[in-house]
């Protein structure tokens, strides 16, 4: 159960849970740097999720009979796409590109919810919010162009992982909102990692994690370390929260958790000495100034 969020200072408890979520996720890119020293992308993808699912049955596994047949379908679809396969596809994007940088990219999530829920969940959207889109997509490229500009040793083509899985996270919103909103937070977060824990033991047997070259790995002990604290903080408590703030405000407030995100994860990639140059900080401008102009309207409805 989670503990009752009251008014603070007059800020609404939705507003606490995005300001905690963006802490824990803007953290999370440095995690996944971190871990990848001592795991490969595939490993540390399906690690993530087996201990997060380790956490998640320990605190939600009584949950499960609660759960409504016709309620498991969307529950495994929101697992593969809210977890699974992004779990994989952010770690393959850290092989190339900067923490920072795919956490800025990352900031797409609130544009393709408004844009998946106006193709796909039949959402109307507004001139602003189509604007904010065209504008978010600018500054994307521009950070793209300018990223490989300034590290050309890295493959900037890797940032499609990120933009893919931005995509997943948006459809991932609009399905918790439309067809899980009466389920409690704890149950859709245990649900997800039932469909998807399986499939990612056998993902980690074929990695060959579990051999005496992945152990001798001179960083594979911290690796641990960084993964469990990623699994437990970025992963397992905050889908709950997520889950929690989705069901009381909407996915595109929600979504808007990556306005504060990109701040802390820039901060981390800084002390860890990633380069970041002013043209990057204009186009990530652009980007979350894109994301406010799409977000505007909606929040002002629903606050």
């Amino acid at each position: 159960m989670l503990p009752k969020l009251n008014l603070m200072s007059g800020i609404s408890s939705k507003w606490l849970y995005l300001f905690i979520l963006s802490l824990i996720w803007g953290s999370s890119f440095i995690l996944i740097k971190k871990a990848l020293l001592g795991l490969t992308p595939y490993q540390l993808g399906a690690l993530r999720v087996v201990i997060t699912g380790i956490f998640l049955f320990l605190m939600g596994f009584k949950t499960i009979k609660t759960i409504k047949t016709a309620d498991w379908k969307w529950l495994i679809i929101s697992g593969i796409l809210g977890s699974f396969i992004p779990s994989f596809f952010f770690a393959i994007a850290e092989t190339e590109i900067d923490s920072a940088v795919v956490s800025v990219l990352n900031s797409l999530v609130p544009l393709n919810a408004i844009l998946l829920g106006f193709a796909v969940f039949k959402i109307t959207s507004t001139k602003r919010q189509i604007i904010g889109v065209i504008i978010g997509f600018i500054g994307t490229t521009l950070l793209i162009l300018k990223g490989a500009d300034l590290n050309p040793n890295q493959n900037y083509w890797y940032a499609i992982f990120v933009i893919l899985s931005t995509l997943m996270y948006a459809t991932n919103v609009n399905i918790i909102k439309k067809y899980l909103q009466h389920v409690k937070p704890l149950t859709i977060a245990t649900g997800n990692f039932v469909g998807i824990f399986i499939p990612s033991i056998i993902v980690l047997l074929f990695t060959d994690f579990f051999s005496e070259e992945t152990f001798n790995q001179p960083d594979f002990k911290m690796a641990m370390v960084y993964i469990t604290v990623l699994s437990f903080f970025g992963t397992a408590l905050a889908k709950i929260l997520f889950n929690k703030l989705v069901q009381m405000s909407t996915p595109v407030f929600a979504s808007s958790v990556t306005y504060l995100m990109p701040i802390v994860a820039l901060m981390w990639g800084f002390l860890d000495g990633e380069t970041f140059s002013w043209l990057q900080a204009i186009a990530s401008v652009i980007i979350l100034l894109g994301v406010y102009l799409s977000h505007k309207n909606q929040s002002k409805k629903t606050q």
